[in-house]
């Protein structure tokens, strides 16, 4: 199994997609997708546009749906939420399908829709991507960071390391064997120097700044949790995301 960390999804090969692609968006997207899966939700449907993700949720009932959409990092007027985890509560999503469209997120899961497999990572549930990459053993991932508008972010990274980390604690290979690229290296040095203290990392990266003006300390506070949730989102239909059994 080799590992290739990207830190945009720009960044990714454009001539072939990897066996398995890991998609992260830490603040906020995926940890908010594996929040709602958590939390009963139905599946997580994921779009670029918001007149499309409006258009396609109309076919569903009103009690079976809900709307999130954010730009910048704060709510799209006239959706049901933004894309804060701590809104993702079970008797709020319980049954429901979340459609949902995010500045960054939702263009990584775009990037890489077409692989083979396709999976949600966040701190929060880190551990849970790492047994399933241990299980299956996929010969080539890629952790896709979705950064911030097309540039490098610090969290998206050091999940990127976290997960890379963790393999290697948890198999018999090293870093050295399953680098697929020197992103990989790099992305473990940056989780090691901050595991103890993600929060401080956050605030320190761009879009954890961003958030903080919105009033998102507590967001930043429950993204920073590590191996909370036993989920896993994995795409069943293309842009279609639902718990992994």
């Amino acid at each position: 199994m080799k590992l290739f960390v990207y830190h945009t999804p720009e960044l990714t090969p454009t001539e072939h997609l990897p066996e398995c692609a890991v998609v992260v968006d830490v603040l906020r997207a995926t940890t908010t997708m594996a929040t709602v899966l958590a939390s009963g939700g139905e599946a997580v449907q994921v779009f670029s546009d918001l007149d499309l993700l409006i258009k396609t949720s109309e076919s569903w009932a009103m009690e079976k749906r809900l709307r999130a959409g954010e730009r910048g990092g704060a709510k799209v007027p006239g959706f049901d939420l933004g894309n804060s985890p701590l809104d993702c509560v079970p008797e709020k999503v319980q049954g429901r399908r979340l459609f949902i469209s995010t500045t960054n997120g939702t263009r990584a899961l775009q990037r890489v829709q077409q692989a083979e497999t396709l999976i949600t990572a966040a701190f929060v549930n880190r551990n849970t991507v790492v047994k399933y990459l241990l299980e299956h053993r996929p010969e080539n991932v890629w952790i896709v960071a979705s950064g911030w508008e097309g540039s490098f972010s610090l969290e998206d990274t050091a999940c990127a390391g976290a997960i890379a980390d963790s393999i290697v604690q948890q198999s018999n290979l090293s870093a050295n064997d399953i680098a697929g690229n020197d992103e990989v290296i790099s992305s473990i040095a940056l989780y090691t120097q901050w595991q103890d203290n993600l929060v401080e990392l956050f605030h320190h990266a761009s879009h954890g700044k961003r958030l903080l003006n919105l009033a998102g300390n507590e967001d930043i506070k429950y993204c920073a949790q590590t191996d909370i949730l036993e989920i896993l989102p994995i795409q069943q239909d293309p842009g279609v995301l639902k718990s992994y059994n």
